[in-house]
């Protein structure tokens, strides 16, 4: 089976789990949701979620984070972790987003990605759930069921990437990665993954034994 076929049948299977599946991250305005992306590196979202209930309410707008004492934002973030350069770069993102983009999140990959603590996998997730353009966004669920899957042999989330743009319909590649998110945390775990369980396994190359079990 190719990898075009093994795509197909992801798509379908993870359609039937999950068809209204969207970002766990809790947000109203577009630059709240690149914040919450920024604290949910190596936290949880639920832990962020948590968090940013009270911390977008503190800080109500772009200015407000501008203006905000560090030390005072670091303690504001601290239960996400990393706190020091998170807060850093939030208070950093939205001086630069009054100040070089006239206090809105910008729609181009190239702009996303001029923002401090800005990567591939936050500017696709803008691009995708704000924006509504099409968007591959490789996290860890991602990367660890298309590998599993045969989708890609790559695990450098820009080589994944790079993959999956060629394998998935632009018109449900940000549905999918978010697809690929939940059923990562409810099926395909990165430790003792429920394989039995799995509908998936028909087609999965990790259950056949294709590829190299961990």
């Amino acid at each position: 089976m190719n990898k075009k076929e093994i795509t197909r049948l992801a798509i379908e299977e993870l359609e039937k789990l999950y068809p209204d599946i969207d970002c766990t991250l809790d947000y109203e305005k577009p630059y709240e949701l690149m914040f919450a992306a920024r604290l949910a590196a190596q936290c949880t979202d639920a832990r962020v979620n948590i968090v940013t209930k009270t911390l977008f309410v503190k800080y109500p707008d772009l200015q407000a984070f501008a203006d905000a004492d560090l030390e005072e934002l670091e303690q504001d973030v601290k239960p996400c972790g990393f706190y020091h350069t998170k807060a850093r770069s939030i208070k950093e993102m939205a001086q630069k987003l009054i100040q070089d983009f006239g206090g809105q999140v910008p729609d181009t990959m190239e702009q996303l990605l001029s923002l401090p603590g800005i990567g591939r996998k936050t500017a696709n997730l803008m691009l995708g759930d704000v924006f509504g353009k099409p968007a591959v966004v490789t996290d860890t669920h991602c990367i660890r069921i298309t590998g599993r899957l045969g989708m890609t042999t790559n695990t450098e989330p820009a080589k994944v990437e790079k993959d999956l743009v060629k394998l998935l319909p632009p018109e449900v590649s940000n549905h999918f990665c978010h697809q690929t998110v939940q059923f990562g945390r409810d099926i395909c775990r990165a430790r003792s993954p429920k394989c039995g369980e799995c509908t998936l396994n028909y087609f999965c190359k990790h259950y056949k034994g294709e590829i190299k079990k961990k």
